[in-house]
């Protein structure tokens, strides 16, 4: 485990391993100090709470320093294309800031969104592969344009804690929101939970599928790990019978680069694509889950997420522990 940038870093032993990890830190059994004497340096690309406080507070638990790097802000502009002539707004290349950051710190935390501009360009990660192509130490990602993988591995060890070990029907659900948003939780929920050997049912309207490459490898470690893959675009059956109900808006990459038109697409669909107490009632009293932030009344009701089968509290701490487990399997 050189670096982790996508859950199928791993195999699903690997993973069984982390969450068991991680649990150990929750319950305090775990209290070692793997990071003593060591940094970490996080690059935010974007704003982030959760990514950002669980990172730094891991890190210090762990008994290290976090160096907390923002390009354009707290540091220089950063170009990642090889071979441009830097005539433009970038400073700083990042051949130099990763080969001088690395001799500070013993690995590299990376956040950077998709833009949301250029699907074909943007789905091969290519920011966060250029920092793994210059690290000599451990890069991590902190979400990218394609993956969020420390999300999905805090969401799979929430459904461990809450359920039992065994597979589970989960639902990954678009859900309405009013501007496009990236693809990379609901990316990295489905490939973790196809790697978990969960029956995963995948529901959206037309116009918002996932990467089909993606989507491939999905269905391929869905059949590998005893799991199963379904879609639907029927939000008004997708509920029926599942104990998982994950909730998630991203944009259809056909709209990639023209915002107004996947706006203008999306209009119809707001009155059916949240998550209700309606559609939780066709559920098998299904946990809900959402990796947050999330816009209430709008991707889901008061009345579901204040529920107590509502888990976005428990999510959002398990990035704490599942990311300390990380980096204390990497460093």
């Amino acid at each position: 485990m050189k670096n982790y940038l996508k859950t199928s870093d791993l195999d699903r032993v690997e993973m069984d391993k982390l969450i068991e990890s991680a649990m150990q830190f929750k319950a305090g059994v775990r209290a070692d100090k793997p990071l003593a004497g060591k940094s970490i340096a996080l690059v935010f690309f974007n704003p982030s709470l959760r990514t950002r406080a669980s990172m730094q507070v891991g890190i210090y638990e762990l008994g290290g320093n976090a160096v907390i790097l923002e390009p354009g802000g707290s540091s220089w502009t950063l170009e990642h294309r090889d071979g441009v002539v830097m005539d433009g707004n970038k400073t700083e290349h990042l051949a130099e800031f990763v080969h001088v950051l690395e001799r500070y710190v013993s690995a590299i935390g990376v956040r950077t969104f998709a833009e949301l501009k250029d699907w074909e360009t943007e789905r091969t990660d290519p920011i966060l592969n250029a920092f793994k192509k210059y690290a000599t130490v451990p890069v991590i990602n902190l979400e990218s344009a394609m993956h969020h993988p420390c999300q999905s591995m805090a969401d799979m060890m929430t459904i461990r804690e809450t359920l039992g070990p065994a597979k589970k029907k989960v639902l990954l659900t678009w859900a309405w929101h009013p501007k496009p948003l990236p693809m990379a939780v609901p990316n990295s929920f489905a490939l973790a939970s196809a790697q978990f050997g969960h029956d995963l049912r995948i529901a959206h309207p037309p116009g918002y599928e996932l990467d089909e490459e993606l989507i491939a490898e999905i269905e391929r470690q869905a059949a590998a790990n005893g799991g199963s893959v379904e879609f639907t675009s029927d939000v008004h059956t997708a509920f029926d019978g599942v104990e998982v109900v994950y909730a998630k808006s991203w944009g259809g990459k056909q709209f990639y680069g023209d915002t107004d038109k996947d706006i203008e697409h999306r209009a119809a669909l707001r009155n059916d694509w949240i998550v209700d107490e309606a559609k939780m009632a066709k559920t098998d009293n299904a946990i809900f889950m959402h990796c947050l932030p999330v816009r209430r009344n709008v991707i889901v009701t008061d009345g579901v997420i204040d529920s107590p089968r509502s888990v976005v509290i428990d999510e959002a701490e398990n990035r704490l522990h599942i990311q300390k487990a990380i980096m204390t399997k990497l460093i």
